[in-house]
């Protein structure tokens, strides 16, 4: 393996490699972290997209919710403060909270339902205008509310993985992975094999990708187009109002203006790798959440011994490498990925009923 590792960036390669499979198992509830927010917002992609409507607002969308979901709870604990928590640290402000956080997403994406379906104006610039909206009126109101110091109605706590179950051998990690999260996070599991199963094995699904592939067909056979493309898009901000309640109800306790950081644009791209479906778009969001662990996983258990040449590298790094590496991550998948998955064949196209076409 000495041999190996001496020899020029393949060396360098393989014993990334290897640290990767080191170093996993001690950052495995840092990925789906990292992972959850890109994952729900892939799954409200995945609603939009699989209906025959695109949408890159994802972004806005849940930025907005996670506005919504922190200053709802902030107003609630200071209308009961002092209420006892529950398991996981529930409260009652916080689950207001992440209802607000829920209804918001659902709002903006029923103003996107709107104009993509009923106005059908282009799908892009709706989403465009929906992301450029959330991101100065958050940040607005955001400059505006912090000058009132509102106290913040903390977080929910995160379940502690058993020992026997994270010592179990090759999966006891997996297993530490999604058992060590707060409620939002622990839920997407359950979210993405639900939306698998349904896309398959449901009327529902059958529907949905019907009028996905094409609505004309789908609307000769008695399938109401207008009305099913509505309840997608706006149930699909369900999973929106999740993410951005993710990122201010537990994975922090506060709002900062732009805190999405372009993950609603990731989480696309994990929807566009993972086929358009949620178990694909779901282990995309893994993927870019592990290169999004590099750096914490540098920091905690940087290479050593065999591996110090990698070591000596990865430390002389600035950290804003391993900020950007997700992103870069992103643009490789999309470069190599765009062209060879096929989205439904009525993706973007607005649907005019054959009555008013005549």
């Amino acid at each position: 393996m000495d041999v190996i590792f001496d020899i020029p960036v393949i060396g360098l390669l393989v014993q990334f490699v290897v640290y990767l499979g080191q170093v996993l198992p001690l950052i495995s509830p840092t990925i789906l972290v990292l992972a959850t927010p890109i994952a729900f917002g892939a799954l409200c992609g995945f609603m939009n997209e699989r209906s025959g409507v695109v949408n890159i607002g994802i972004e806005g969308m849940m930025l907005t919710s996670a506005f919504v979901g922190w200053y709802v709870a902030s107003l609630v604990n200071q209308a009961l403060p002092g209420g006892a928590g529950g398991p996981l640290g529930i409260t009652f402000p916080l689950l207001i909270g992440l209802l607000g956080a829920v209804l918001a997403g659902m709002t903006v994406s029923a103003l996107h339902a709107w104009l993509s379906i009923t106005i059908r104006a282009d799908q892009i610039i709706s989403g465009t205008i929906i992301n450029i909206l959330a991101l100065g009126l958050t940040g607005y109101l955001n400059t505006l509310i912090s000058q009132q110091a509102p106290p913040t109605a903390g977080s929910f706590d995160r379940l502690t993985a058993p020992s026997a179950i994270a010592d179990i051998p090759l999966i006891g990690w997996i297993l530490k992975m999604f058992i060590q999260q707060g409620p939002i996070a622990m839920s997407v599991i359950l979210f993405v094999i639900v939306l698998q199963v349904l896309l398959y094995r449901s009327r529902w699904g059958l529907r949905t990708r019907a009028v996905g592939e094409h609505p004309r067909a789908a609307e000769t056979v008695g399938i109401d187009v207008i009305r099913l493309r509505y309840r997608n898009v706006i149930l699909g901000g369900i999973f929106a109002g999740l993410a951005g309640g993710f990122l201010t109800l537990e994975a922090t306790n506060g709002f900062q203006s732009g805190m999405t950081v372009g993950r609603g644009f990731i989480a696309l791209a994990a929807l566009i790798f993972g086929r358009w479906t949620p178990v694909g778009a779901f282990l995309a969001a893994l993927l870019f959440a592990v290169s999004g662990a590099i750096g914490t996983a540098v920091r905690i258990a940087p290479p050593a011994g065999d591996l110090s040449g990698l070591g000596d590298l990865l430390t002389a790094m600035p950290g804003q490498v391993f900020t950007a590496l997700p992103y870069i991550v992103t643009i490789i998948v999309l470069a190599g990925v765009v062209g060879r998955s096929v989205p439904p064949a009525a993706d973007g196209q607005p649907y005019e009923r054959e009555s008013k076409a005549a």
